[in-house]
């Protein structure tokens, strides 16, 4: 049975809201609870140097700077989940997004992690890895990866 789905939301873009829509869908049609998650990576960056390199006040204030779009974003489709009766929380967090989402999904008790794809393949994927490749095989419950648009 489905209680509890985590939905990791990448950026507030038609991805984003695809993924949202596909969550919002399972959780009427199961009556589950909906916990939205934005992870900021230490890697994203404006600049040359990673998150995690730069001096703190620099940090924060990046952090502050790309918190607020991603935070009404997130504050938005809560309002619309509970606008249906859809109870949902969310939350931001920075580092690695794959450890986060999974830790995220343990500590909530998730029954489900509904996330998106970045569509890397083949020597990218290789050497940058995949989000979505790491939480299916470190993730404590189902994960369901909702493809982009064709």
């Amino acid at each position: 049975m489905i209680r509890k789905i985590l939905v990791s939301v990448n950026h507030p873009d038609e991805m984003g809201h695809h993924i949202f829509k596909s969550a919002l869908y399972l959780a009427q049609a199961t009556g589950a609870n909906l916990k939205l998650l934005h992870v900021l990576a230490v890697e994203e960056s404006d600049n040359s140097y990673p998150l995690t390199l730069r001096n703190p006040p620099e940090q924060k204030q990046q952090w502050q700077a790309r918190k607020k779009p991603d935070q009404e974003f997130l504050q938005a489709m809560t309002t619309e989940a509970i606008a249906i009766g859809v109870p949902t929380e969310y939350s931001q967090d920075l580092g690695r997004p794959g450890h986060i989402i999974c830790d995220t999904a343990k500590a909530w008790g998730a029954d489900l992690i509904v996330m998106g794809r970045r569509g890397l393949s083949g020597m990218s994927e290789l050497l940058l890895g995949s989000i979505s490749n790491y939480v299916f095989h470190h993730a404590p419950c189902s994960v369901l990866v909702v493809q982009g648009f064709t």
